[in-house]
């Protein structure tokens, strides 16, 4: 107990002892009354660190008395999952409930990895619950996430975290022994980041570093966190501040530090692939259509650093970014596609024109589908004024070029072909 770190001794060991995640977890909600009922599905947990995916896993198997594997992803191998399986089969001769089977970081398992799972899952040998930061959409692969339930797990908010210090100091018996005052929480829950395993190491930390009466406030909460810094950034746990710094820094056209937060995340143990996906999209949503190559490069970018790995997609990583970073900036396709969906959610399904309606059927031709159409390329300069929008929002304007020269050409382009017709 001594050693025991004060995270593993708050563990929460129940459903009624779980801080935050009433939207699963209250009274009515939908993962407590599957537990009622004794009967889940296999599931994926997706939230950020330190939110409880792994309590709430052993938790589940704790409640409804099944025999409780646990894998990681980063150190298993199809080998490990095969043995589990194999240890699962076996039970059954004794009449035992399946196993749940806990993978954590599962979007770090590989296809083949994932394939290893799809039978066991799919004949009930075992009940999978994976835990992933990443959205599993696009990490897990769709024949194992169809026949999972994904479950969001939730930021703890700052009502909740103070309620996890609170609960430490009163009921941890290392801690309710001595007399602990906390004056000031902000510098604590800053450095968490609502991650509340990060929240008990630092409050461990206040409290292991100092003899006698305990005050906590935030000047020595810097303080430790600044002596102790490696103990925060170890294994990127500052994920979520990290990532945002450094997608500003390349919104912001400032290489130096794109590639100082790139390096963070590197040394932190980042996913490449997370990094790489981050960049996919900053060059769709911030430079756009100012220089489309960026997207090319981005996207080439990720599909190299999975052929090469660590440690060489480093400097492809870097490459991307000092690109990303100097070119120009636009985010007119970011802001047309959401002024459309926009009118879509308000307007709903408007009627399309008749002339630029498919014509497959005899019927479809006598009701006037794709009659008056006019075909393109039969004019010159294969273009003819047409309406192709529904008459209800005729000469809406949702793409609007920005202020760069590529898009500044199309701005003209758009006058030439359509002179009045799209006004703002």
């Amino acid at each position: 107990m001594l050693n025991t770190p004060l995270a593993e001794r708050m563990r929460p060991k129940s459903l009624d002892e779980v801080v935050g995640q009433t939207h699963l977890l209250g009274p009515e909600a939908v993962l407590r009354k599957a537990l009622e009922r004794g009967k889940i599905p296999s599931m994926i947990f997706w939230g950020p660190p330190g939110v409880g995916k792994t309590t709430l896993a052993r938790i589940i198997a704790h409640t409804l008395e099944r025999p409780f594997i646990a894998l990681s992803a980063i150190n298993s191998g199809v080998k490990d999952i095969r043995e589990a399986i194999a240890k699962a089969k076996n039970q059954r001769f004794f009449d035992r409930p399946n196993p749940i089977l806990f993978i954590d970081e599962i979007h770090r398992f590989s296809k083949s990895q994932q394939d290893a799972l799809l039978g066991a899952v799919e004949d009930g040998t075992i009940t999978l619950i994976g835990a992933t930061t990443e959205n599993p959409s696009f990490e897990v692969i769709s024949a194992l996430l169809s026949r999972c339930q994904v479950y969001v797990l939730n930021h703890l908010s700052r009502d909740e975290l103070l309620e996890l210090v609170q609960r430490a100091i009163e009921q941890d018996e290392e801690l309710k022994s001595r007399s602990i005052v906390v004056e000031e929480s902000e510098a604590m829950l800053q450095y968490s980041g609502g991650d509340a395993r990060k929240l008990m190491n630092i409050l461990e930390l206040a409290t292991t570093q100092t003899e006698g009466e305990v005050h906590i406030d935030n000047a020595r909460i810097k303080e430790l966190i600044q002596r102790n810094i490696a103990l925060y950034d170890k294994g990127g746990e500052q994920h979520y501040d990290t990532i945002s710094a450094f997608i500003k820094s390349i919104r912001g056209s400032d290489p130096h530090a794109g590639v100082y937060y790139l390096a963070r995340m590197l040394e932190g143990g980042e996913d490449i692939k997370f990094i790489a996906r981050r960049l996919v999209i900053l060059a769709a949503e911030d430079i756009g259509l100012a220089n489309p190559n960026a997207l090319l490069l981005a996207n080439a970018a990720a599909e190299a650093v999975q052929f090469v790995g660590m440690p060489e997609a480093r400097i492809i990583l870097s490459q991307a970014v000092i690109y990303l970073a100097l070119s120009p900036k636009s985010n007119s396709a970011y802001t047309a596609i959401d002024r459309a969906m926009a009118e879509v959610r308000k307007s709903g399904p408007l009627s399309i024109p008749l002339p630029i309606r498919n014509a497959p059927t005899q019927l479809m031709k006598e009701l006037d589908y794709g009659k008056a159409y006019r075909y393109a390329h039969d004019y010159q300069g294969n273009f003819v004024r047409q309406e192709f929008l529904p008459e209800e929002i005729s000469g809406r304007v949702f793409y609007e070029p920005g202020d760069n020269p590529a898009e500044q050409r199309y701005r003209e382009l758009i006058k030439t072909l359509w002179a009045v017709h799209y006004q703002k």
